[in-house]
């Protein structure tokens, strides 16, 4: 049994896309954490919106440079630093999506934080592309 699940483990862990989901998922719990103490703190929801996703964003960096796309991250220091400008121009990409499918759920009477969910599809769809196709090409 041992035999069989080790390989199968070591296949996952190869697959970019769960990589890049599991990297996700971490940010979005500093994104969402963020965001909530925000709302309980009384900022109004596209500032706690915003807040949240742009400390999201440093997480996902980190969690992304060194764990999801490990074989293609730039060695030398300018092209690293180019890939952190494109990266940050993807996040800038789905911060506005969010910010703009928070505002627009809220404009319209949905709950701020069921727009927020609304807005992380979104937004992971358009940076995961980004990512996998620009970023980290």
């Amino acid at each position: 049994m041992n035999g069989m699940i080790l390989p199968m483990i070591d296949r996952l862990r190869r697959v970019t896309l769960l990589r890049y989901l599991l990297a996700s998922v971490g940010a979005l719990a500093v994104d969402m954490g963020s965001f909530l103490a925000l709302l309980a703190l009384g900022t109004i929801p596209v500032a706690a919106s915003a807040a949240g996703y742009s400390l999201g964003i440093v997480a996902h960096w980190l969690l992304s440079s060194r764990a999801v796309f490990t074989d293609t991250v730039a060695a030398e220091r300018d092209a690293r630093n180019r890939q952190k400008a494109l990266f940050v121009g993807s996040a800038l990409v789905g911060l506005g999506l969010t910010t703009l499918i928070v505002a627009a759920g809220t404009m319209v009477g949905v709950d701020s934080r069921l727009a927020k969910i609304a807005a992380i599809g979104a937004s992971f769809t358009a940076t995961w592309l980004l990512r996998k196709r620009v970023v980290f090409q």
